[in-house]
């Protein structure tokens, strides 16, 4: 059984509003960049615990969950002070992989301060290998998947990193 099992619902996972820690702050006064991370992956480690995977998981039945790709942009500065909470689709999911979207908006004012996009692979513990998702863990992972597909796909999805192509005149 899940830490926290629920029933999923056609709106993005909505993790606890967290608070911009004064260490985070860096010397242009705003937070710093790897810290945008550790709140994404806050908000991640929220939503593994509603999907059954989270440390619970990993004791009990040895698979877990690695990062293989992500990418973040920086939209707005966060300072120190502003209450944020991201929110998370789990996009699309196969055997092994997982493909998440995660939104860090200012949590009273609602201005979208970060988006990342992540692929994560499930992880048998005992070899350190890419492994499938138990059944019963996939069900909810599925089920998760199509509520998530009803809802209209957030703005940056897919986006890469490049300069800018230049037009000829």
């Amino acid at each position: 059984m899940p830490e926290s099992a629920t029933a999923p619902t056609p709106e993005p996972f909505r993790a606890s509003i967290m608070q911009i820690e004064p260490q985070w702050i860096d010397y242009n006064g705003h937070l710093n960049m790897a810290y945008y991370n550790v709140m994404f992956d806050r908000a991640i480690d929220q939503m593994w615990l509603q999907l059954g995977i989270g440390p619970g998981y990993m004791k009990e039945r040895n698979g877990s969950t690695f990062t293989a790709e992500c990418h973040v942009r920086y939209l707005r500065e966060i300072h120190l002070g502003d209450p944020v909470q991201v929110s998370v689709w789990l996009l699309e999911a196969d055997d092994k992989r997982l493909h998440t979207f995660q939104e860090l908006r200012h949590a009273t004012e609602g201005w979208l301060s970060a988006t990342s996009e992540n692929m994560s692979l499930h992880i048998d513990m005992g070899s350190r290998k890419v492994a499938a998702f138990p059944p019963d863990i996939r069900a909810r992972i599925a089920a998760v998947v199509g509520a998530h597909s009803a809802l209209p796909r957030p703005e940056g999805i897919g986006r890469n990193v490049a300069m800018p192509s230049k037009r000829s005149a």
